[in-house]
């Protein structure tokens, strides 16, 4: 089971507002999920992002992936500075002499 942090879609048509939600990567974005950790407003200017810290940094530790949307938002947040991510581990990998 992959848990991902991902975009869930809410709001009427053509005026989109987003939970950032914990949830198992097999099943659709709009459905079920495990805990919602944040949101992100796009309509308003500039955007509105809202993120609980503790929670994300609680998933990341239990080993959940963000998105790439969602780790842009949480660097626009300035939340992702402590965090290593999935993609910054792997380029740690790539760079260490074997």
């Amino acid at each position: 089971m992959g848990v991902t942090i991902r975009l869930t879609r809410m709001g009427a048509k053509k005026k989109p507002f987003y939970r950032l939600v914990v949830a198992d990567s097999r099943f659709p974005r709009d459905g079920r999920f495990i805990d919602v950790v944040g949101t992100y407003d796009p309509n308003l200017n500039p955007p509105a992002i809202r993120l609980n810290q503790e929670k994300i940094n609680s998933w990341l530790k239990r080993g959940a992936h963000p998105t790439t949307t969602v780790e842009s938002l949480m660097k626009k947040a300035g939340l992702s500075a402590g965090v290593a991510t999935a993609g910054e581990k792997k380029a740690a990998k790539a760079d260490s002499p074997a």
